[in-house]
C-alpha cells in the first residue's frame, strides 16, 4: 500500500474526520494546507443522485466562472472564410479547417478546447474517434458548435468551462488555483453549484446533491455539506 508523504499527512490532519464543512470554511481550510511546489488547482467533485445509465439523466452543461480557472485554455476553431478571422480576432490560438484536421489525424493535440461552425461539422466529424474519447469534440450542448465564433472564443478564454457527469454519477470540475483569493474561489464555487442545480434532470428523484468534496491537486479531500452549498449558491 502506498504511503503518503509528510506534506500530505500534515494537510490531512487539518480535516476533521466525519465533519461536513460549509463552503467558506472548506475553502479557507484548503488554502491553509501545506502547498506543493506548484500552483495547485482546487477541484470540486460532486456526486449526484442520478442514474447515469439513463439518457434522460445525463448532466452536462457549461458555466462561466466569474474568476476563471487560473489557466488560459488553448482554443482551436474549425471554420472557413471570414469566420477564421473572427476567431483569430477573438483570441483563438488556432483557426482553420482542412490543415488542422490533417494535423490532428497525424497525432497533434496541442489544444484544450475545440469550437466549430455548424457548416464544417461534416469535415470535423472525421475526427470523432480521436476527439470524442478525449472530450474535445465540438458539441452544440456545450456551446462549441455555433456561428457566433467570436463570442464562444471570448467566453472560453474568460473562464467558461464544461462539466459532464461520468459513468459513476460524479462531476469533476476545476474551481481555480490555490493562489486565488478566498473570495474568488467562493464566488466560483457558488456559480458552479448554481449551474449544476439548475441542470438537475426532471426525472431525478430523491437527494440530488449527494456529496461534495473540495480538494487541492495534491491534497486530501474536504467534505462539504450539500445543503449549505446549495444555500450559498442561492444567495450568490
Amino acid at each position: 500500500m502506498a504511503q503518503h508523504g509528510k506534506r500530505y499527512r500534515e494537510a490531512r490532519a487539518l480535516v476533521e474526520h466525519g465533519k461536513l464543512y460549509d463552503p467558506e470554511t472548506a475553502i479557507a481550510l484548503a488554502m491553509r494546507m501545506p502547498r506543493a511546489k506548484f500552483d495547485e488547482t482546487i477541484e470540486v467533485h460532486i456526486r449526484l443522485g442520478i442514474d447515469p445509465k439513463q439518457a434522460d439523466q445525463q448532466v452536462r452543461g457549461t458555466v462561466v466562472l466569474p474568476h476563471g480557472t487560473g489557466k488560459s485554455p488553448r482554443v482551436l476553431v474549425f471554420a472557413r472564410g471570414d469566420k477564421v478571422k473572427e476567431a483569430q480576432d477573438a483570441g483563438a490560438d488556432y483557426a482553420g479547417l482542412e490543415e488542422l484536421v490533417e494535423k490532428i489525424q497525424g497525432g497533434w493535440l496541442e489544444f484544450d478546447t475545440a469550437v466549430a461552425t455548424p457548416d464544417v461539422m461534416s469535415v470535423v466529424g472525421r475526427l470523432g474517434r480521436i476527439l470524442g474519447p478525449r472530450g474535445l469534440m465540438p458539441n452544440p450542448k456545450a456551446g462549441t458548435v455555433t456561428f457566433d465564433i467570436g463570442r464562444a472564443v471570448r467566453e472560453i478564454k474568460a473562464g467558461k468551462i464544461e462539466y459532464r457527469v461520468d459513468r459513476t454519477g460524479i462531476l469533476h470540475v476545476p474551481l481555480g488555483k490555490a493562489s486565488f483569493s478566498a473570495q474568488a474561489l467562493q464566488e466560483n464555487f457558488a456559480t458552479l453549484i448554481g449551474a449544476v442545480v439548475r441542470a438537475k434532470p426532471a426525472s431525478s428523484r430523491g437527494q440530488y446533491l449527494r456529496s461534495i468534496t473540495l480538494a487541492p491537486t495534491m491534497g486530501p479531500g474536504i467534505p462539504i455539506d450539500p445543503a449549505k452549498a446549495q444555500t450559498a449558491a442561492a444567495a450568490a
